[in-house]
C-alpha cells in the first residue's frame, strides 16, 4: 500500500463532515488541496469515493466500502494515543529484575518499597534464580535488570555499583566450644573437623567458596548443602554447625553473640554487588528511572 496515511485522514474527514469546505475548515486545509488529495486517492484506488450533491459531498458504495475500513483503522490509532497519554501521565509501565532469592530479601526489597511509593502505577516483576541464570537472561534480553555479583565478564552488560559483600563462616558459640573441645583444633581446621554447612553447587556464592576451600586445602567430613541463604542462617543459629553466609546479614546475631565468627588466617575475598542491565537497553524509561533512582 503506496498511499499516504494523510490521504486517508483527508477522506476520513471529508467523509464525517460530508462537505469538502467544511473539512478544509476542521483540517486547516484549503478547499483546493482537499479536491486534490481526494483526486489523488481516488487515482490511486481506481475507483469513484464521493458523489457531489446539493448539500456537499456523499459517499459511492465504494466509498462506504472504504469508510468501514478507514474508520476502524482511526479508532485503533486514537485508542493507541489514548493508551500511550495514559501511560504518560500516570506513570504506567513494567520492570522485571531477575535477582538471587538473598540478595532479593536483603538487598533488593529494601529498594522497591521507595521506588514502588514514587511511581505507584508500575508492574514489577522479580524473578527469583541463581546469578549465572540472571546474567543469561540478561544476555537474551528476558529481563530488564539483574542484581547480581559482578562477573569477570562485563562486555554485555553496563552496571552500578552496589557496594562489597564479604563471606563468613560463624556458627553458635557453643557449637565452636564443643568442637574445640573434641577435636583441639582451631582455625580453618575446625571447616574440617566439624559440620560446614555451604549453599548448594548452583550457587554462584557456592562456587566461590569452594574456590577458596580448594586453595586452603579444606575438605570437610560432614557437609550440608542448603538452598538458601535465609535456611543456611537458621541452620547456623540452631547449632547444627559452621556455616558460610554473608557478614552484613548475620551483622546482629554476630554483634549479640548469638553467632561467633571463626577466625581464617586469610579473609575471604569481598565480592562486588551491581545493578546490571543490557547495553542497549538504554530507551527503558522505568528501567532508566530505577538506575537513576539506585545510584
Amino acid at each position: 500500500m503506496d498511499t499516504t496515511l494523510s490521504l486517508y485522514r483527508i477522506f476520513y474527514t471529508v467523509a464525517q463532515c460530508g462537505s469538502i469546505s467544511a473539512a478544509a475548515r476542521h483540517l486547516y486545509i484549503s478547499q483546493p488541496a482537499i479536491s486534490k488529495s481526494i483526486s489523488n486517492l481516488e487515482n490511486e484506488l481506481q475507483t469513484h469515493l464521493f458523489e457531489r450533491t446539493s448539500r456537499g459531498v456523499s459517499l459511492t458504495e465504494e466509498g462506504q466500502l472504504l469508510f468501514h475500513h478507514v474508520s476502524d483503522a482511526f479508532h485503533s490509532l486514537e485508542a493507541g494515543e489514548a493508551e500511550l497519554s495514559r501511560i504518560r501521565d500516570m506513570g504506567l509501565g513494567h520492570l522485571t529484575i531477575g535477582v538471587s532469592t538473598t540478595l532479593c530479601r536483603y538487598r533488593l526489597l529494601p529498594y522497591l518499597k521507595t521506588f514502588i511509593a514514587q511511581y505507584p502505577h508500575i508492574s514489577i516483576n522479580i524473578s527469583c534464580q541463581s546469578t549465572n541464570h540472571t546474567l543469561d537472561m540478561l544476555r537474551d534480553g528476558s529481563i530488564d535488570l539483574g542484581l547480581v555479583a559482578k562477573p569477570e565478564d562485563t562486555g554485555h552488560i553496563s552496571f552500578v555499583s552496589q557496594g562489597r559483600i564479604e563471606d563468613v563462616f560463624v556458627c553458635t558459640p557453643n557449637y565452636l566450644n564443643n568442637l574445640q573441645m573434641r577435636t583441639q583444633v582451631s582455625g580453618l581446621d575446625l571447616l574440617n573437623a566439624g559440620t560446614l554447612m555451604l549453599l548448594d553447587k548452583a550457587n554462584a556464592s557456592r562456587q566461590f567458596i569452594d574456590y577458596f576451600l580448594e586453595e586452603n586445602h579444606i575438605h570437610a567430613s560432614n557437609l550440608i548443602e542448603i538452598t538458601t541463604m535465609d535456611l543456611l542462617i537458621e541452620f547456623a543459629r540452631t547449632g547444627l554447625g559452621i556455616a558460610c553466609v554473608i557478614r552484613d546479614f548475620v551483622a546482629d546475631d554476630l554483634k549479640s553473640g548469638l553467632l561467633v565468627e571463626i577466625p581464617t588466617p586469610q579473609a575471604i575475598h569481598p565480592r562486588e554487588i551491581v545493578f546490571a542491565w543490557k547495553k542497549g537497553r538504554s530507551s527503558h524509561r522505568f528501567l532508566n528511572a530505577f538506575i537513576d533512582f539506585v545510584s
